[in-house]
């Protein structure tokens, strides 16, 4: 089974090595850990301890294990529980396209992935992994053990991009199949209706689950920078294609393209769902950490 150094290199891995997850909202777990309980009756009688990490909550320091060891330690209850994560991987034709980078929007997505995974199961919380494109075609649920987390890395480097997606009926059909709340991770291109889009994100909202969109782009798509004569061919219906002057629809195709990400965005803020703009020529480490030390207030 893969290990996770077959997606990531030495120095990607090292630079997520201090990064921590949090659930901003009440999830429902199996096993005690860090994030708060949805459930009323749990006792509030003193669990474990663990070390302090950036982020944690000053008042939850135990100040006499400190004065006895010179490290800081918080205080966990019975009342937390573990997080239960779902990562949703659009594996969907438009994901294979790669621009002057050389690296494809599903790459990007896929290492992003293998990230969020390490670092969640590190915390002792869950993670689950579902890869769509026309419809549900992995589900493998989550769990929090390292043959679970291997099995997910081998299925994220057998993933290849498929054929055309209704990305907002996909989302429909899963909500059902995720029967406890927690967070769901949707790492897309997210190119479909934009109404739709936002109606199929609000159904996980409606469930009670924590969502945050990654947004992955390809720089081409964010400025079109073409200015020949080019062959431009639809990835999802790969037998569509046109001979097209970019230069006589570049204003026509950069106003669409403002309006959408427009429109995603304020969806998003009105149905409180975090949205990541990723960009396949940047850092995705450098991204990832940016946005969870802005998750956790941390400048």
């Amino acid at each position: 089974m893969a290990p996770l150094t077959e997606i990531l290199q030495p120095e990607e891995l090292q630079s997520i090595v201090n990064l921590q997850l949090m659930a901003k909202q009440t999830v429902e777990g199996a096993i005690t850990g860090q994030h708060r309980s949805p459930h009323k009756g749990f006792s509030v009688e003193f669990a474990q301890h663990r070390e302090y990490v950036q982020g944690d909550e000053i008042r939850r320091v135990d100040w006499k294990v400190f004065a006895k060891t010179d490290r800081y330690y918080v205080r966990e209850y019975e009342e937390e529980t573990n997080l239960r994560a779902m990562l949703l991987l659009d594996a969907s034709g438009s994901m294979a396209y790669a621009g002057e980078s050389g690296v494809t929007k599903l790459q990007h997505a896929i290492k992003l992935a293998a990230c969020l995974a390490h670092i969640i199961m590190k915390q002792s919380d869950s993670i689950g992994l579902m890869t769509f494109d026309t419809k549900i075609r992995t589900h493998i649920p989550p769990r929090s053990s390292t043959r679970h987390l291997r099995i997910l890395y081998e299925e994220m480097i057998n993933t290849k991009p498929g054929g055309e997606t209704d990305i907002s009926q996909v989302f429909h059909d899963i909500v059902p199949q995720i029967h406890k709340r927690g967070m769901v991770f949707i790492l897309s291109d997210c190119f479909t209706d934009v109404k739709e889009l936002l109606t199929s994100l609000a159904h996980f909202r409606h469930a009670s689950h924590e969502v945050v969109v990654f947004h992955v782009m390809d720089r081409d798509e964010v400025e079109f920078p073409f200015d020949s004569w080019a062959r431009f061919e639809n990835l999802e219906q790969k037998e569509e294609f046109r001979m097209v002057d970019p230069a006589s629809f570049r204003a026509a195709y950069l106003d669409n393209f403002a309006n959408f990400t427009k429109a995603l965005k304020d969806g998003c803020q009105r149905n409180r769902i975090d949205l990541v703009p990723m960009y396949t020529h940047e850092s995705l480490t450098d991204s990832l950490a940016r946005f969870l030390r802005q998750r956790q207030g941390v400048v």
